[in-house]
């Protein structure tokens, strides 16, 4: 999934001349869904979107709130030309969900939003339409987001569940290897050469003569 968000002092969008949303305040994200994304990928996008910090708090320090933080509010549009690949200069999308699946799973993301967040404050256009969009972007704040590719792990820890957290320890354990004490156990020990009467020792004694 691929997303952009902007920072917005107000947004809205209009369909057929008549306006369909509308908010004050908050986020407009313009998203688009690939080929291969899933509910992972889904779930990942919602946590980003909702704790991204692109507010300022009460003191005036940047980049230290949340939408959520904030209590602000969201609008989503679908945005499938964001998985645009171009061909010379001829865009093509064949790397966006057909149609017909991405409608549902559009559906999905707005309805894991408010699991998290409050409904009142998410606001959407109409999937498939054509829209006009009206975003004054406050700052401007512009930020892309884009999910890790499906198979690929994460390496954000906050974003692991806890059996992949202990397996990322477990791992990492593997990949130090034995401890040092445990080294030493299974070192065989060397034979002390200096106490030995051996040849080398002849050797020495008749240097000294």
């Amino acid at each position: 999934m691929k997303a952009v968000l902007q920072s917005v002092t107000r947004a809205s969008v209009t369909v057929g001349g008549e306006q369909i949303s509308a908010i004050g305040r908050g986020i407009c994200v313009l998203l688009s869904i690939s080929l291969e994304d899933t509910q992972k990928e889904l779930e990942h996008m919602v946590r980003k979107i909702l704790n991204l910090r692109v507010f300022d708090d009460d003191r005036g320090k940047h980049w230290s709130k949340s939408v959520m933080d904030k209590q602000y509010e969201i609008l989503c549009v679908s945005q499938f030309t964001l998985q645009c690949v171009l061909k010379g200069n001829k865009p093509d999308f064949y790397l966006a969900m057909p149609t017909e699946q991405a409608e549902g799973f559009y559906n999905s993301f707005l309805e894991q939003l408010p699991k998290t967040y409050r409904p009142g404050l998410i606001k959407d256009g109409t999937f498939g339409a054509y829209m006009q969009v009206y975003i004054q972007n406050d700052g401007p704040v512009t930020t892309e987001l884009e999910s890790p590719a499906p198979g690929t792990a994460t390496s954000d820890p906050k974003q692991l569940s806890k059996p992949e957290k202990q397996q990322q320890r477990k791992e990492k354990t593997r990949a130090k290897g034995p401890s040092e004490s445990t080294k030493e156990r299974n070192t065989p020990r060397k034979e002390d050469r200096s106490a030995s009467s051996g040849a080398e020792g002849d050797v020495s004694s008749a240097w000294e003569l």
